[in-house]
C-alpha cells in the first residue's frame, strides 16, 4: 500500500529548482505534494507525483539524481488531534518518524500525510488495525 515518493538532491544554486518543475511539467506530470529540507549546499527535495516513474525518467533526462523512496500515506480528518492520533498509535508499537510532512485535499474533510517510516508494512498494518485510512498510490493519482 505505501505510495512512491520522489526524492531528488538538489544543489543550492539559482536554477536548479527550474530545471526540476520544468522536467515534471513537460513530462505533463502533477505535483501532488512536497517538501523541502536543505543546507547551506545542497537540498533534498521530495515529491509526491502522478506518475512517479515517468517523472523520475524525466529529471534523470534532465541530469538530476533522483531515487523512488516508499512512504506510508494517511488519510485523516482535518480536525485537531487527528496527527497526535496517528502519531501516538505508531509510538505506542516503537515505531519512528523519519520525518514527514501534509497537504490538505481540495475536498477539505480530510488531510493527507506522507510519513517516512524503517519498516512501511509493519507501520501499516498498527495504523489500518488502529482505524487510521491508509492512502494507495491510485489516491493520491485521483486527488
Amino acid at each position: 500500500m505505501a505510495v512512491k515518493q520522489l526524492s531528488i538532491f538538489v544543489e543550492n544554486k539559482e536554477g536548479k529548482l527550474v530545471t526540476i518543475t520544468d522536467s515534471i511539467a513537460n513530462a505533463n506530470i502533477d505535483i501532488r505534494a512536497m517538501s523541502v529540507a536543505d543546507t547551506q549546499d545542497f537540498g533534498i527535495f521530495r515529491l509526491i507525483v502522478t506518475d512517479p516513474e515517468r517523472a523520475k525518467e524525466a529529471l534523470e533526462s534532465s541530469g538530476c539524481f533522483v531515487s523512488i523512496t516508499q512512504v506510508v500515506g494517511v488519510s485523516i480528518p482535518d480536525v485537531p488531534g487527528s496527527l497526535a492520533k496517528v502519531v501516538n498509535i505508531l509510538a505506542r508499537h516503537n515505531i519512528n518518524i523519519e520525518y514527514m510532512y501534509a497537504f490538505i485535499t481540495v475536498s477539505k474533510k480530510n488531510a493527507s500525510v506522507v510519513l517516512r517510516v524503517a519498516d512501511n508494512e509493519a507501520a501499516e498494518k498498527i495504523l489500518v488495525d488502529n482505524g487510521v485510512k491508509l492512502l494507495e498510490e491510485k489516491d493520491v493519482i485521483n486527488m
